[in-house]
This record gives C-alpha cells, sequence and structure tokens, in this order.
C-alpha cells in the first residue's frame, strides 16, 4: 500500500492562512476586519449587570437611612443558597413601606437597598415599577395579557412599588392594588413600597383591605418632610 507521508501545516503557516483568504474572499469577507476584530469582552459582574437594568438615575443610588439598612440586613438574614458553596438567594423576607413627601428620596432609597445586596453577594430577581405604570399595564383594553403582568409582579422575589397612593383612587385601581398586596403577602415575598400619603392617611385612601395587610407585613418608616430635589437643585 501506498502511504503519503505529509508534513502537518500549522496554523499560522503561509499555506493555511493564504487557504483562509481565498475562503474569506469568496464569502466577500475583508480578512483585515476579521484581523481587528477585538477580543471578547469582558463578562458582566453582578453589580454591573444589576446597574446595567436600571434606571440611569439610580444607578448609583446608595441606600443609608437607618430603617433602610435595618431592611437590607433582615432580608440578608433570610436569604438562602440553594446548594453548597452557591450564592445566596433572596426567596423571602420582610417588606418596608418609605413614605414622605415629593422628593424626600424615597425611590433612592429603594435602588440603593437593591445595590446593597448585590453589592453584598446577595442573589436577586427584581422588578420596579410606579403603581401608575402598573396600573396602566393591567387596564383592559392594553396590549399585554393583564393577569399574566399581575402574576409577574406578585411572584418577583423582590418587587420596588414607587408611588402608591399617587394614581386617581377608583375601583379597577382599588381591586388591582389589593390583588397584588395579597399575593405578595401570602407568598411572604419582601417588598420595598413608596407613597407619598401620610402613614395615617394610609387607611382612608387604601381601603380596610390593603392597609390591614400593609400595616402587617411592612415595617413603616416616615420620611422627613423635606424635598431633597429642590435643595440639591439650589445648591
Amino acid at each position: 500500500m501506498r502511504t503519503h507521508n505529509r508534513e502537518p501545516q500549522l496554523l499560522g503557516s503561509a499555506g493555511v492562512l493564504d487557504r483562509m483568504d481565498r475562503i474569506l474572499a469568496a464569502r466577500n469577507i475583508d480578512p483585515a476586519a476579521v484581523a481587528e476584530l477585538p477580543d471578547e469582552p469582558e463578562p458582566f459582574s453582578p453589580l454591573e449587570a444589576l446597574s446595567a437594568g436600571m434606571p440611569p438615575r439610580y444607578q448609583a443610588a446608595v441606600a443609608d437611612h437607618p430603617a433602610v439598612l435595618d431592611w437590607v440586613r433582615d432580608v440578608t438574614e433570610a436569604a438562602v443558597a440553594p446548594g453548597r458553596g452557591a450564592r445566596r438567594q433572596v426567596t423571602t423576607g420582610p417588606s418596608l413601606l418609605m413614605a414622605g413627601v415629593v422628593g424626600a428620596g424615597k425611590t433612592h432609597q429603594a435602588y440603593g437597598a437593591v445595590r446593597w445586596l448585590v453589592k453584598n453577594g446577595v442573589g436577586v430577581r427584581w422588578k420596579a415599577t410606579t403603581a401608575a405604570d402598573l396600573y396602566a399595564e393591567l387596564r383592559p383594553g392594553s396590549d399585554t395579557d393583564s393577569e399574566r403582568v399581575l402574576a409577574a409582579y406578585s411572584r418577583v422575589p423582590l418587587l420596588i412599588l414607587d408611588d402608591l397612593g399617587a394614581a386617581k383612587w377608583t375601583e379597577f385601581v382599588e381591586e388591582q392594588t389589593y390583588r397584588l398586596i395579597n399575593r405578595r403577602y401570602n407568598l411572604e415575598v419582601p417588598t420595598l413600597i413608596t407613597t407619598n400619603l401620610r402613614i395615617r392617611d394610609l387607611k382612608a385612601y387604601l381601603g380596610d383591605r390593603v392597609a390591614s395587610r400593609l400595616h402587617q407585613m411592612t415595617t413603616r418608616v416616615e420620611f422627613e418632610p423635606v424635598d431633597r430635589r429642590r435643595h440639591s437643585a439650589a445648591a
């Protein structure tokens, strides 16, 4: 039997490179452009990935309010690891209701709390919405599947519900608020709620059913009546 002994061709040898150039040329691909392709980007850190999903205004938010930091510690203690050596995940925990005037820094503190969790090694699946945007998604005639939307907001391990009480109160708003709060109350999943209402006015505005569940499921804190946005702009 006649055998052919061929020298192995190295990837960088002239023959192989010429062949690659011919293949690229046949496909109308500039070999120089291929050579200049950038390296694969470094993978995002969990904190970078979190910040990328946040509104730009809150990507550097820092939680420093004592009540918010207490909530963060409680949620961290409640986080569990799905396996040995795995990252702890938020699956259950307490909720926090932050009340105060417009511009008091409530939303900033809420996003800062989520950043604190991730920065300190706690994994969390989360969503954020204003109450008005939520009602718009759930309203009949919208382009979304309202029941699927409600289920997603009800079951997500951590929810920021911003500006509760800012929308005009109607039977529809009351019903949808009750359904959301009641589901999260039953699932015992943490919710960060902000409102411009005073705590003593919650029952009159939200109704007995919602107010009762919020009273039991949340720690409530009233921020100082200072509009920090206006103070920042003046400074």
